[in-house]
């Protein structure tokens, strides 16, 4: 990670770290790597619901338009419908302003090329070396680009997601909306299926993103599935690039379980290129056992999005995600889509007759804890001769029957300690063990 980019973009606390003047630099040193030709290239920008948006939208608007650019602004729309929008109306680049499930008080900038994918690291690289120059801003009047509003944006993107799915009128479904960037499209994306459709957390106010609601906070799902009865739940994030889905019976099915169901449906259908899903490290054991028994074979990387589709494009894979719930359909987005996840298990569900919590059935997880512990500074954890000895100790402790994985978060101030076994008591004493060595040493 560099200065200012971290695994998905530049992410901060809005109005301190990521500040108005930081996101004129950024829109200002962003356009100067990016564009293929000013005073002709065009630019997508979205946002999601923050308070915040509005500031760093203003801001990142005049330092793409001070290098000449044609901004088309999409509003609030999600982070996989920029992605879209930048390949089909052939801008030079996208830009979307959202903290994805991180609390309200935050925001990011992140930006796609014109394929719809994420920039590379070179091209972050490039960035930063602009912004540390102080570079000023540009004075010559002639170059100022336009600002042009995309009126019928989200319109075009559900249009997109929809493509191949077919109404099936008689299931009710129940939509998480996060107070986030899904709070229009998924609700109005799923109305065209003929579903009987109940939204929650679909008023965002501009602080109530993510808050006690999304993929990360699965409980109001659960809830509302069970009290309407419904077929199935699905939890967004705040900018929609991953969700979390929950069955009839009110359990929550996660990204690993969705790509299993998925994959699997794909192979039986005969389209799963060169029969392969890429997954990351934390993808749950069971995951790899249901998928060996279906022939599949599974693909790991590090953790994040970047990693998975570099894998995928590497091995011609057409599915590949995390646990998470942020799952790419190569052949839809080359991108995290809550929207097209979504909409392609209800396409599996309709399409088998089956209940989702039968269609779950395909894994079997083995028990895993998660800790997250909060430190003052994530530099040079790993060094530490008391972390390390902890972590080669539990490592024993488990043997062939588990696997223990710490890593730090790429966005928060957080060292991650995942312990799976098949006992779960004992995953949970290991995690806490570690977990409590790591808090003494870094808390």
């Amino acid at each position: 990670m560099g200065r200012y980019f971290g695994t998905d973009g530049i992410r901060g606390v809005a109005g301190e770290d990521l500040s108005y003047e930081l996101a004129l630099k950024v829109g200002r040193a962003g356009a100067e790597v990016l564009l293929n030709s000013p005073n002709k290239g065009k630019v997508v920008i979205g946002k999601d619901t923050r308070l915040s948006g509005d500031m760093l939208e203003e801001a990142l608007i005049i330092g793409i338009s001070e290098e000449g650019a044609q901004v088309l602004r999409a509003g609030v729309t999600t982070t996989p419908a920029v992605s879209y929008l930048t390949q089909d109306l052939r801008a030079d680049f996208g830009v979307v302003i959202s903290a994805s499930h991180n609390p309200a008080a935050y925001n990011g900038i992140k930006f796609f090329g014109p394929s719809g994918m994420k920039i590379e690291d070179e091209l972050e690289e490039r960035i930063e070396a602009i912004l540390d120059s102080k570079k000023p801003a540009n004075d010559e009047g002639a170059r100022v680009g336009r600002c042009i509003d995309l009126n019928e944006a989200n319109k075009r993107y559900i249009e997109h997601a929809l493509n191949g799915i077919k109404p099936a009128s008689g299931l009710k479904v129940v939509l998480d909306c996060a107070n986030g960037a899904a709070y229009e499209i998924a609700p109005n994306a799923f109305k065209r299926l003929k579903v009987e459709l109940i939204a929650i957390a679909d008023q965002p106010d501009g602080g109530n993103i993510n808050l006690s609601c999304g993929s990360t906070h699965p409980d109001s799902l659960r809830e509302a599935v069970i009290r309407a009865g419904a077929d199935v739940g699905f939890a967004y994030d705040g900018d929609a690039d991953r969700v979390i889905a929950v069955d009839e019976l009110g359990n929550v099915i996660d990204g690993d379980f969705m790509m299993a169901i998925l994959a699997s449906h794909l192979k039986e259908k005969g389209l799963l290129k060169g029969s392969t899903v890429v997954t990351t490290v934390m993808t749950n054991l069971g995951f790899d056992l249901a998928m060996k028994e279906r022939g599949i074979e599974v693909i790991k990387t590090d953790v994040g999005d970047k990693w998975v589709l570099r894998e995928m494009m590497k091995r011609g894979a057409i599915i590949g995600g995390e646990q998470s719930g942020h799952i790419i359909l190569l052949e839809n987005n080359p991108t995290g889509d809550g929207l097209i996840t979504s909409l392609n298990l209800f396409k599996v569900m309709a399409e088998s007759g089956k209940k989702l919590s039968e269609l779950a059935k395909i894994m079997t997880r083995l028990p895993q804890t998660l800790i997250n512990v909060r430190v003052e500074s994530k530099d040079g954890w790993e060094k530490r001769a008391s972390i390390k000895k902890a972590i080669a100790e539990a490592e024993k402790d488990l043997g062939s029957i588990g696997r223990i994985l710490v890593r730090p978060s790429g966005t928060e101030p957080l060292i991650r300690v995942m312990v799976e076994s098949d006992d779960e008591e004992h995953a949970k004493e290991v995690a806490e063990v570690v977990a409590g060595v790591i808090e003494r040493e870094l808390g």
